[in-house]
């Protein structure tokens, strides 16, 4: 994969780490203008002029001549008269569709993202690798260009705030020294930064330097109303009455801004609300929350609508696709924790496809349709099927491995449509397993081993899938991604119960597990998820089922109640709630469901509904029937056909 490079002078370089020839300055400006817009259409007589204060007569020809040379150098194994998928003409315009790890501005962007919310430790690393890509001013070539002025103030400004994030978590590591040295230089290029000031007064304070402190104060002040003529903020008009008073917070604090919160604050305090930038930088901050707790994951999926929503009401179809499509988390579940939510959002994604039209760049339309995919999971219309099979297609033609990733996921929240497609998932599972590992997509990465999980232990090869709940487990520790064990422990329940373990012993290990649900914020996943996994204990071991009073049964209700009434003796009533027994929805229960039904169908004579049941989970002979979910089963597919 090419690296363009836009954190100095701009340049390319090549996987073998020689740069490549871009021939004159024009071509450079012209890559360098593709660039700057971030994936967007750039019209050519708005590249006309960009280049020209005066344009010549011959500048179209010209123009086109640059994109031709570029493409030449960008793609040298391209075969002749075949289009180029990097450098593309899109009406009137072209673009550059480089990956977001492929621009060293945006993997500033997303490790600066990153390590607002991650521990400390974690984020002072990826601010000193990520401030380690610049190699002076952005587009250092273009020193008078408009169209860069404005991208090089914004990413200083997002410079200026990582060496401020990566000294607030030196202080929380106690690495006081070290934020003294950073902030001292950073109030030197930029004196009128409040922030910056605090924290260099509070370095100075922890590390026994009151009078220092106090006057670091006194020179934020000095220079504000010198410089800017303004008094200072009262953040630091109440920092010096602290420092005066020795205050006990001020030892202790937590400065580093690790949670949704402070993270919010920040982008508050240095975003306008409401403009694009705010809206395309929460969402990358959106995307980063989502998979760090379940109580960042309520709040990741509550702003993301609203989000969405103050992007429609701009009027840009572009930022509203980039603000739909970017919220790229990975999803291992086939039931919506919101559906109201989801739908919404595929309804925003059809509005914003139908917006942008035929010309929709082939990657936003992937991002959208993989979107629509993912958010219309257990839903039996075939529109999310159509989704994931036009997002695939179109990512495998773009050669982007995110998108490709991405519309992956959007493929196996669509692949529970019948029964006995483990392997089909497996293969999923593999591939964006191989595909996230050659390209850093590491929470992909996860994703494809909790697939695999899911789709070993479906077909009966416990101890494969527990290789890959390790595999997932370890990339977790590394990468803080906590809600991973919800799943690799709800996994070791079910092969205790698969192999044959006590079954008092596996229930105990069931109720633990039960115990986090509450707390990961996916109502989806948890509802009636403990009442069910006690029913597969049941059922494994030949039991009737439990007939406990206000058991939790959730939206497992309709398929769960009647053998609860038939264990109690209420053969007519079972009879009756099969009758109105709904169709089961296309999740990862939807083989527990069939055997449900056809269980109860066998105990009150309903001959129809058990052919019905053993049609449906013919497909799955061969299988672990339920262990598909990776959290329970009902044991072997043989078994329950030869009873119905």
């Amino acid at each position: 994969m090419l690296s363009f490079q836009v954190l100095g002078p701009v340049r390319v370089v090549a996987p073998d780490g020689v740069a490549v020839d871009l021939r004159g300055p024009r071509h450079r400006e012209v890559l360098a203008r593709l660039l700057a817009a971030d994936d967007r259409v750039v019209p050519l007589d708005r590249l006309i002029d960009d280049l020209w204060d005066e344009p010549p007569a011959n500048a179209t020809g010209a123009v086109r001549t640059f994109v031709a040379a570029l493409r030449r150098a960008l793609e040298p194994d391209r075969p002749p008269r075949t289009p180029s998928r990097l450098l593309t003409s899109e009406g009137t315009g072209y673009a550059l569709r480089a990956g977001r790890d492929a621009v060293d501005s945006r993997r500033f962007e997303d490790a600066l993202s990153s390590a607002r919310t991650a521990s400390p430790r974690y984020a002072v690393d990826a601010v000193n690798l990520a401030l380690g890509w610049w190699r002076g001013s952005a587009y250092a070539d273009f020193p008078d260009a408009y169209w860069a002025r404005a991208q090089r103030r914004r990413l200083d400004e997002l410079r200026l705030q990582a060496a401020e994030v990566r000294a607030a978590a030196q202080l929380d590591l106690g690495a006081a020294g070290p934020a003294i040295a950073d902030l001292e230089t950073l109030v030197a290029e930029s004196p009128w930064r409040e922030d910056a000031w605090r924290l260099l007064a509070v370095a100075l304070y922890r590390d026994s330097r009151q009078g220092d402190a106090l006057a670091a104060l006194k020179r934020a002040k000095d220079l504000l109303a010198g410089q800017l003529g303004v008094d200072a903020g009262g953040r630091l008009r109440q920092l010096e009455v602290d420092l005066l008073n020795h205050a006990a917070h001020l030892q202790t604090a937590q400065l580093h801004g690790g949670d949704t919160h402070a993270a919010t604050a920040l982008y508050e305090r240095t975003v306008t609300p409401g403009s694009r930038t705010h809206l395309r930088s929460t969402v990358d901050l959106l995307r980063t929350l989502a998979v760090t707790s379940g109580p960042n994951l309520v709040a990741a999926r509550q702003e993301r609508l609203a989000a969405i929503l103050a992007a429609e009401r701009t009027g840009d179809a572009d930022l509203t696709a980039r603000i739909i499509g970017g919220f790229d988390v990975p999803a291992i579940w086939s039931r919506s924790d919101d559906p109201d939510q989801a739908r919404q959002v595929v309804a925003a994604a059809e509005r914003t496809l139908t917006a942008l039209g035929p010309s929709a760049a082939d990657s936003t339309r992937a991002r959208l349709l993989a979107t629509i995919a993912v958010e219309s999971r257990a839903n039996a219309a075939t529109r999310g099927l159509e989704a994931a099979e036009e997002a695939e297609q179109l990512a495998r033609r773009l050669g982007d491995p995110a998108v490709l990733a991405f519309a992956l996921n959007g493929r196996f929240m669509q692949s529970f449509r019948q029964a006995g497609q483990a392997l089909a998932r497996d293969a999923i599972g593999a591939e964006i397993v191989e595909l996230s590992a050659r390209h850093g997509l590491t929470t992909y990465e996860i994703l494809g081993h909790l697939i695999r999980l899911q789709a070993r232990s479906a077909a009966g090869d416990l101890d494969g899938a527990d290789g890959h709940a390790t595999a997932a487990e370890r990339l977790a520790r590394h990468h803080e991604a906590p809600l991973v064990t919800v799943f690799t422990d709800w996994f070791r329940c079910m092969k205790a119960a698969a192999t044959g373990e006590d079954p008092v012993a596996v229930a105990r290990a069931y109720r633990t597990a039960a115990e986090r649900l509450p707390e990961t914020g996916m109502p989806g996943f948890a509802d009636g998820l403990p009442a069910l996994a006690r029913l597969s204990i049941c059922l494994l071991h030949s039991r009737p089922a439990p007939t406990d009073p206000g058991i939790g049964w959730g939206a497992y209700a309709p398929w769960c109640r009647p053998l609860a009434l038939v264990a109690s003796g209420h053969h007519d009533q079972a009879r009756t709630a099969l009758a109105s027994l709904p169709a089961p929805p296309p999740d990862h229960f939807l083989e527990v469901r069939w055997c449900l039904a056809g269980h109860a169908a066998v105990a009150v004579g309903n001959r129809r509904l058990a052919a019905e049941a053993y049609e449906a989970l013919r497909p799955a002979a061969g299988e672990l029937l339920g262990a598909g979910s990776g959290v329970l089963t009902l044991g072997r597919a043989t078994d329950w056909l030869k009873r119905l």
